[in-house]
């Protein structure tokens, strides 16, 4: 199980270090901003769409190493997807982050089930699931900036 905690460790740490699709997209189609203040979490969610196919994704703010991680991953996983397909995996991420399950129940989730262990710091939860909710709001066409509080 030790090597498995460790592959996930080091997969967080390359993704706050080195994270993908960190920039501002040239005339976005819908954008969010979230905030988490617990923790100082700021992230703007940008989305170009085609249809209803997410077209790309990007991302820009600072944050902790839990939220760059989740924020980089979670673009990863959402191109190409329609926003049907997207917003399961929103549910699919969410119920990773707050119910009990073991590790071979989020192997679906490939990189994602990344995040199956910070359900145990009920403080990080904030910070891996703002991403995502910054993502719906950005979806939705959200005016008001999304807040963990």
């Amino acid at each position: 199980m030790y090597e498995l905690e460790d592959l996930y460790q080091e997969l967080i740490i390359d993704h706050s270090k080195r994270p993908r699709n960190f920039h501002t997209l040239s005339e976005p189609a819908q954008s969010a901003e979230g905030f988490n203040p617990l923790c100082g979490d700021k992230i703007t969610v940008y989305l170009k769409m085609d249809g209803d196919v997410i077209q790309d994704v990007s991302f820009e703010g600072s944050g902790c190493a839990i939220s760059t991680a989740s924020a980089s991953l979670m673009t990863e996983s959402l191109k190409g997807k329609t926003w049907a397909e997207a917003d399961a995996l929103f549910q699919r991420v969410h119920k990773l982050l707050t119910e009990e399950g073991d590790d071979q129940s989020w192997v679906e989730l490939g990189k994602l089930a990344v995040f199956s262990g910070v359900r145990e710091f009920p403080v990080r939860v904030k910070c891996a699931s703002l991403p995502w909710h910054t993502f719906v709001a950005a979806m939705e066409k959200k005016a008001e900036t999304v807040t963990t509080e």
